[in-house]
């Protein structure tokens, strides 16, 4: 039988997304933008991107029961707040270290689906932990780093990021009837950009600043990292993948927002680092592979 690896593909594309995002924002802060003004171009440029795609391929607005509006309306909070706090928690701390925090999301979200399925994690899950966990210690340089000069507002704001990633990826394994995966990414949008009105940096929108500087450019790459491919492409893959599974496969965004770093922030990549991005790369492929095999045999 045919490894069916499309789905799981799916995943990893929209997970890499995410990993380069840390480095755009420090990049957009480099210009002297704040972290909420970057994060609020992302969700606004992200719903008009949305807004144009459902525009050119939909031809009318489907009719969700009250179980799919729930979904997509929680989808697209959670989507919301992993941005707004993860953009807070860059401007405490490194962008190496938010990735490290973010990252733990894997074990969250393996946490959270094995609560609401009444079971314990099997041994594929678990030594593929034991290789994430141990990957991100060595591929974000903490040994490295001084943790007790680091504040504490960034290590609550990174693990509160971790926890809403986590539970978006849950989300979002469930399946909607009767709504396209175009028309399901432009709720989302939605929903996502009300909550950056209320919570985030609104203001640079009718003051003009988004149009007016270089912040329409960084929305547009935001948006479409950070928007349209991963709530797309999870929105296709996550309920045939399943929660526990997309969250292990969602460690993709480690080793890119790594390499991001170093190749746009020129910051240094160490041997350590090297042979954790490997460790990585094992214990995101390991449990596919073996779920394969195991289906095939």
């Amino acid at each position: 039988m045919k490894l069916q690896l499309f789905y799981p593909l799916s995943i990893v594309i929209a997970s890499s997304s995410y990993g380069i995002l840390s480095t755009i924002i420090k990049v957009a802060m480099g210009y002297g933008f704040t972290s909420p003004e970057a994060v609020t171009s992302q969700y606004f440029m992200g719903f008009l991107l949305a807004l144009l795609l459902f525009s050119v391929t939909q031809r009318s607005l489907p009719k969700l029961n009250f179980s799919g509006f729930i979904t997509i309306l929680l989808a697209g909070i959670f989507t919301a707040t992993t941005g707004i706090v993860y953009g807070h928690a860059l401007e405490y701390i490194t962008a190496s270290l938010a990735v490290v925090l973010f990252f733990q999301f894997t074990w969250i979200g393996l946490f959270i689906d094995c609560i609401l399925h009444k079971r314990w994690p099997n041994r594929f899950e678990t030594s593929s932990l034991l290789f994430l966990f141990s990957g991100t210690i060595l591929a974000a340089g903490v040994m490295d780093t001084d943790l007790s000069t680091i504040p504490w507002q960034g290590w609550v704001y990174g693990l509160i990021a971790a926890t809403s990633f986590a539970i978006f990826i849950q989300i979002n394994s469930r399946k909607v009837e009767g709504i396209t995966t175009v028309t399901r990414t432009l709720f989302m949008s939605i929903v996502a950009f009300l909550m950056i009105c209320i919570f985030s940096a609104p203001e640079v929108i009718w003051s003009g600043k988004l149009f007016n500087t270089e912040l329409w450019i960084f929305g547009i790459v935001l948006g479409i990292f950070g928007i349209i491919l991963p709530i797309f492409l999870f929105s296709i893959a996550a309920p045939k993948v399943g929660g526990a599974l997309s969250s292990i496969l969602s460690a993709m965004e480690l080793p890119v927002a790594v390499i991001a770093s170093v190749i746009v922030l020129h910051e240094t990549l160490s041997i350590l680092q090297i042979s954790g991005i490997v460790l990585v790369l094992i214990g995101m492929i390991l449990p596919t592979v073996l779920a394969q095999l195991k289906n095939t045999a």
